[in-house]
């Protein structure tokens, strides 16, 4: 018997087909939130994937002074660097109408991000929790977010009961370190979906969803979660 639960799978055309969907519903999130509260908070990947996602989503008509969001995961590097997922999001996100949100990024100058953390989580204090929507991605080796197979704190971020909202993260397959929303933040989320395009990343998702530990392919957490993610996929 499988131990995941009943999926939503959206299919796609194509990436712009997908990003306009997924735009939209974010910004619909978004505005549910502001309706009920007065401001709201998000939290996108990093990564090739999202890029035609950011620029629909920055021009979206939101009251975008209301919105405040950050990333579910960086690497721990300057934002000068082309591995930098800030800078991906301050390149396609952070511009037009979208301009007047508050980004948060997940790294700072500290030399690890260990000695980062204390800073970072009082800036993330300045989104509104829990989060409208996350938006998250998955490589080929099964991870999401940074909970990466063999993460030297992988079982911490993913322990549903956990107290810790930010975690470093080192790993095999990490490259740099690495830091990373824990799994307990993302499922608070009032949505969460998870976008991937390409046959690779279909066969991927077909793996995670077979039997097997979530240590293995760590996106499992996310997918057996008792209210998992919508999934956006194009070929």
């Amino acid at each position: 018997m499988s131990t995941a639960p009943e999926l939503h799978v959206e299919r796609f055309a194509d990436s712009a087909t997908l990003a306009a969907t997924l735009a939209g519903r974010v910004a619909s999130c978004l505005r549910e939130r502001i309706a009920r509260g007065g401001t709201a908070s998000f939290a996108v990947s990093g990564g090739r994937t999202p890029v035609h996602f950011f620029e629909a989503l920055s021009t979206q008509d939101l009251p975008w002074a209301k919105v405040a969001f950050t990333l579910v995961d960086e690497r721990w590097v300057r934002e000068t660097s082309d591995r930098s997922n800030a800078r991906l999001v301050r390149q396609h996100l952070l511009k037009g109408p979208a301009a007047a949100a508050k980004f948060v990024p997940l790294a700072n100058d500290a030399p690890t991000p260990e000695e980062g953390l204390f800073a970072l989580n009082e800036a993330l204090e300045a989104l509104t929790w829990p989060l409208a929507c996350a938006v998250l991605g998955m490589g080929d080796d099964g991870h999401t977010a940074s909970f990466f197979p063999g993460g030297d704190r992988l079982e911490e971020a993913l322990d549903p009961e956990g107290g810790l909202g930010l975690l470093p993260m080192r790993a095999p397959g990490a490259g740099e370190p690495r830091i990373t929303l824990t799994l307990p933040v993302l499922l608070a989320a009032d949505a969460l979906f998870l976008h991937i395009e390409g046959e690779e990343k279909r066969r991927v998702l077909a793996r995670a969803l077979d039997e097997g530990p979530a240590s293995e392919m760590p996106v499992r957490a996310v997918l057996r979660a008792p209210r998992p993610p919508e999934i956006f996929w194009c070929p």
